[in-house]
């Protein structure tokens, strides 16, 4: 709650106090005070020890209670670890005065508030840290330039390396600014029916540069008629980051494929490959911002480590989930699961064919 809240909360409870109507409905553990005596309490905040023979016995919390009966202002604390409390969570108290005498003590979970806080400062701290590489790598490249102006075939390999390096860093750039789009993006406020089969084919075709470079045959299959219901923009990001890392990590002159099932009003969307697998201690956090498996591999690759995560928001986004099956060794398979829109007429394709051509 806000501090106006909390306040306006306070007003409300010492028009109506006698009858206790508007504190019985508070949902967070509550006490009112006279002086130093307790005149009001709910059930939650007995348990979690604050009361006692009629008296807040938590000495930081009574030393706030008097400050704010002798400011007339509202006075905010942190709980420590004192409280009879099995939960894990950051509480707070705020003491806001009720006229001359009476003070109300309102205690807030703040454990939604500071894990935000925490996962904003890890992400400030991974970006930077993220940034820093590329960064670094350009500017020390540059001064191997400089410094070998007289030795053309250098001077090409180290631009080659810049060349990479600048690449690695656009890509990393974009795909912030993709995750942090989609953060703030409401994707069912834009959702309109979209083929599966057409947002395969622009996944596909994104990626076919690289699917070509490996040999990697990309192959379309099941009901790829089905219409799902979505935006397609987040739809094609979120399936291209499935089917680029498939082609990465696969070995050469092997087959990633892109499969389709409806369940219902759900579509799942598949992408297999017959890559180096993941091992099973892995698989719960691979689609953590940043998470690598394989560090060295993934720059080998150029990954970020933001690819599945954004993926993730944006099954998120649609209403639906994603998840993984693998085994090191034989292979992946990441499937996300989608709403549907009406299904179209006509035969459903039911057999392998090149998605959006051949890669």
């Amino acid at each position: 709650m806000g501090g106006q809240t909390l306040d306006g909360l306070a007003d409300a409870a010492a028009i109506e106090l006698d009858g206790s109507s508007v504190l019985a409905a508070l949902p967070v553990p509550w006490v009112v005070l006279d002086r130093d005596a307790v005149i009001h309490v709910n059930p939650a905040a007995v348990a979690l020890g604050l009361v006692r023979d009629g008296a807040v016995r938590h000495a930081p919390l009574s030393r706030a209670a008097r400050a704010a009966r002798r400011s007339g202002q509202a006075v905010e604390i942190p709980l420590d670890g004192s409280l009879r409390t099995p939960l894990p969570g950051h509480l707070s108290a705020r003491c806001a005065p009720l006229g001359q005498d009476r003070v109300l003590i309102l205690i807030t979970d703040r454990s939604e508030a500071q894990r935000v806080d925490d996962l904003r400062r890890d992400f400030v701290a991974n970006v930077s840290h993220e940034l820093k590489t590329p960064v670094g790598a350009l500017a020390l490249l540059a001064e191997a330039v400089t410094d070998a102006a007289d030795d053309p075939e250098a001077v090409q390999r180290f631009a080659q390396r810049m060349q990479t390096e600048a690449r690695r860093l656009a890509q990393l750039v974009n795909e912030l600014i993709d995750l942090s789009r989609l953060q703030g993006d409401d994707a069912l406020a834009h959702a309109q029916p979209v083929i599966a089969r057409d947002v395969i084919a622009d996944a596909v075709d994104q990626c076919r540069l690289t699917a070509a470079a490996r040999d990697i045959e990309i192959l379309s299959t099941g009901e790829t008629d089905v219409r799902l219901f979505g935006e397609r923009e987040q739809l094609v990001m979120a399936l291209r980051n499935l089917v680029d890392n498939a082609v990465k990590y696969s070995p050469a002159k092997t087959r990633v494929t892109v499969s389709v099932s409806r369940h219902g009003d759900q579509a799942e969307v598949s992408v297999a490959d017959q890559g180096i697998g993941i091992p099973a201690k892995d698989t719960q956090r691979i689609f953590e911002r940043f998470y690598r498996v394989d560090p060295a591999r993934s720059r080998e690759t150029g990954g970020t480590g933001l690819g599945l995560s954004i993926v993730k928001h944006v099954a998120a986004n649609h209403g639906g989930d994603v998840r993984v099956w693998s085994v090191e060794g034989a292979g992946s398979t990441f499937t996300m699961r989608l709403p549907t829109a009406d299904p179209v007429g006509g035969d459903r394709a039911g057999d392998a064919e090149p998605a959006g051509g051949a890669a």
